[in-house]
């Protein structure tokens, strides 16, 4: 049985348009794979805190010198991880904000990162040990910034799912969506038919 992980990160939740093109692809998936089993972790309903040095400490602490308050976060620490652990394929809603990721993502990168845990450093470098998966990422902006210094997001979610171990990566953009109703309509359909190739594909290599 396969198992999805939904990430959603727009500040309106289901209703952000990335967390919609997501669902799309998800309930696609889902028809392919009926005895799938699929979690959400909505970052806006449900936030991570941002990480500080107490945070980061308990990280490092050793178990059993760990204080109750460190166990705590440790322990949220843990549950994101092994929803990761757990995933097949991972599905991340990805709005542009600033130019850059939410802030939210940011945190829930920060504690997913944690060195032994899922990934470790080597003689020859770092290396992810969360292999094997697949990741799906449906990024939505305002303006047009796909091949422009100004897309920070794609380098930067590649490089980190990619040092967690998680290298085969899918990206489906819907682009000016702020610049009237016309290009915002067709970046939506573009995207809806990209999602189709897409299942289309997984259905025939399964």
């Amino acid at each position: 049985m396969k198992t999805l992980l939904e990430l959603r990160t727009s500040l309106y939740g289901a209703d952000g348009q990335s967390s919609r093109l997501a669902e799309k692809f998800v309930t696609q998936w889902c028809a392919q794979n009926p005895r799938a089993r699929v979690t959400v972790r909505d970052l806006a309903a449900d936030p991570v805190p941002h990480l500080t040095a107490e945070r980061f400490g308990a990280f490092l602490a050793k178990p059993e010198q760990r204080t109750p308050t460190q166990q705590v976060v440790v322990a949220d620490s843990d549950t994101m991880i092994n929803e990761l652990k757990a995933a097949d394929v991972l599905v991340l809603a990805l709005p542009m904000y600033n130019f850059g990721v939410p802030s939210t993502l940011k945190a829930y990168f920060d504690h997913v990162a944690r060195s032994g845990v899922t990934f470790r450093y080597t003689e020859a470098g770092p290396e992810g040990l969360l292999k094997g998966k697949k990741a799906y990422v449906f990024a939505t902006r305002g303006g047009l910034y796909l091949g422009t210094p100004r897309d920070t997001q794609t380098a930067y979610v590649r490089e980190f799912l990619g040092f967690l171990g998680i290298s085969d990566i899918e990206f489906v953009y819907a682009e000016g969506l702020s610049m009237g109703e016309p290009p915002r309509a067709a970046a939506l359909n573009s995207a809806a038919q990209a999602i189709d190739q897409l299942t289309d594909a997984a259905r025939m290599a399964a």
